[in-house]
């Protein structure tokens, strides 16, 4: 009894392709799954603001707008909520002689209308004053 060795007939092959294939259709399988979503932004540097020191400008006009859309500038209540009444008023409460201009400051009640904001804006304009800025109150954010 002879015993022959086995021959070897070479290398194991790995047939790629069919790996290849499975990748692929992997790879399109999530390209058509994937969602991709545009976040539309704005970047916006804000101001910051420190109320350690309070002084009173005397050129400043103030303005409070109540929860009901009432306009008071200066202390005195404006009889209508019409744009060129509030104007008329700012003109009688702007200062004769004024070495700046004067800055109206707008001082809101949180549960006031935007419209009625928006009205003294308009009505500063009108009466020539174009520096406006809004009271805020020490402690919130």
């Amino acid at each position: 009894m002879r015993f022959q060795r086995a021959q070897r007939q070479g290398e194991p092959e790995v047939n790629l392709i069919p790996l290849i294939d499975v990748v692929l259709v992997i790879i399109i399988f999530l390209m058509l799954t994937t969602t991709f979503s545009k976040v539309a932004g704005l970047e916006i540097n804000l101001p910051t603001a420190e109320a350690d020191a309070s002084e009173a400008v005397p050129n400043e006009i103030p303005v409070a707008v109540t929860a009901a859309g009432d306009v008071i500038v200066n202390g005195t209540p404006v009889g209508s909520r019409e744009i060129n009444e509030i104007a008329r008023a700012l003109g009688r409460a702007t200062p004769s002689a004024a070495a700046k201009e004067p800055v109206v400051v707008i001082s809101a009640d949180a549960e006031a209308s935007h419209q009625s904001v928006i009205d003294v804006m308009q009505a500063a304009q009108r009466a020539g004053l174009p520096h406006i800025t809004f009271a805020i109150e020490a402690g919130r954010p």
